[in-house]
């Protein structure tokens, strides 16, 4: 078996390990009986569910998406689309004891916009699927985060992202003043060099990664044509991304590791969401192939799972940047809030035939502390 379908094959296994237990408990309505809740605040079990199902499924929705595979990995996409869609009839139906909280406190905010992301990364599979009934219980559910006011920072893309969600559903009192806010302000925080504030400031930390640059492009990509405005941010936004992505591929040290700075830091590797959605959108920049990208992730993602206390005995997360670390977790952090780690695994929505997924390659910083040639390093302009 040549190193592009092992790793093919072993990044199928990492996601969808991660994701049974959650999909799993949720398509039997359970996922509240079964799901252990950790976290430093006593308010999480409000939030953690849909925290679980939103983070999850948007990084699993391109493979799920995915047509034309064959065979054992063709049966196991069906079999976790058809979880998933049970999953949000369960976390979306008034009648079912895993009903989620869209309604309640600020988070929910956060999280709709996840599962919106996701419905618009897998719009056939995940959306165009659902029974009628269901589609009236999202809309519904998504709607109910409108109550409440996001942050002045990337929470504003949370919102604009969940309009989105409701312009594709052909719901006619979704709100482009949410969308153009959202687009309006990034584009005015955006600092040069491929990064954007995180509000009005600089932060050192992946959020450029977990929310800001994946969903402005998504949303810009999505319904950008409707504003003519809307429709010239696209380019600078792609040209941006790439830049990141460029610069996150240049983190990975040859051990595969990355620096622990910032916030959030037990997403894992969700904090190469970017990343993996350039190589997903065949958008990485010139001189970083996809076979390197693959390589580098990989060793990260194996570092990081394979970490003695990443799970624990059913499966589930636990708090940790590198294993069992539960003061990594912020107060805001809780069992569900780690399966934005799913993120990662975007590329798996590329065909097994993708470049992406044949060779082997060594990365940016592998090949600069070995010796070897490697491009210099150019600032956007």
């Amino acid at each position: 078996m040549n190193q592009g379908v092992l790793d093919r094959k072993n990044w199928l296994d990492w996601m969808c390990g991660i994701g049974e237990p959650v999909l799993h408990s949720l398509s039997e309505r359970k996922l509240r009986e079964t799901m252990p809740v950790q976290g430093k605040t006593d308010d999480r079990p409000h939030y953690t569910y849909l925290e679980a199902l939103g983070r999850l499924l948007c990084g699993m929705a391109p493979w799920l998406e995915l047509q034309g595979l064959e065979g054992e990995e063709e049966e196991k996409r069906s079999r976790f689309a058809e979880l998933a869609r049970a999953a949000i009839d369960s976390a979306t139906d008034p009648s079912s004891p895993d009903f989620m909280n869209f309604s309640y406190g600020h988070q929910p905010i956060v999280d709709a916009a996840f599962l919106s992301h996701a419905l618009i990364r897998a719009p056939r599979e995940l959306l165009d699927k659902l029974d009628d009934r269901v589609k009236r219980n999202l809309a519904a559910c998504l709607k109910s985060t409108r109550t409440r006011k996001p942050g002045y920072n990337n929470w504003l893309l949370f919102a604009a992202m969940t309009e989105t969600l409701l312009c594709v559903m052909g719901e006619e009192d979704w709100d482009p003043m949410r969308v153009d806010y959202a687009i309006k302000k990034h584009t005015e925080w955006y600092l040069g060099d491929g990064t954007y504030g995180d509000g009005p400031e600089f932060h050192w930390d992946y959020y450029n990664s977990f929310v800001i640059q994946p969903m402005m492009v998504d949303i810009l990509q999505t319904i950008g044509s409707k504003m003519l405005d809307w429709e010239q941010e696209l380019e600078p936004a792609l040209k941006r991304a790439t830049r990141q992505a460029e610069i996150q591929e240049r983190l990975i040290s040859p051990e595969g590791t990355f620096p622990a700075i910032g916030r959030s830091l037990a997403y894992r590797f969700g904090a190469f969401q970017l990343l993996s959605q350039v190589a997903l959108q065949e958008r990485l920049p010139d001189g970083v192939e996809p076979a390197q990208v693959r390589c580098a992730l990989t060793a990260v993602i194996r570092r990081m799972i394979e970490a003695p206390g990443t799970f624990d005995e059913q499966g589930w997360l636990r708090i940790g940047f590198c294993g069992d670390q539960p003061e990594v977790g912020e107060r805001y952090i809780s069992t569900g809030s780690l399966y934005l780690c799913a993120a990662v695994f975007l590329p798996l929505g590329l065909s097994p035939a993708h470049p992406f997924w044949q060779g082997e390659a060594d990365w940016t910083a592998k090949k600069a502390w070995s010796g070897q040639y490697f491009a210099i390093d150019k600032a956007l302009k």
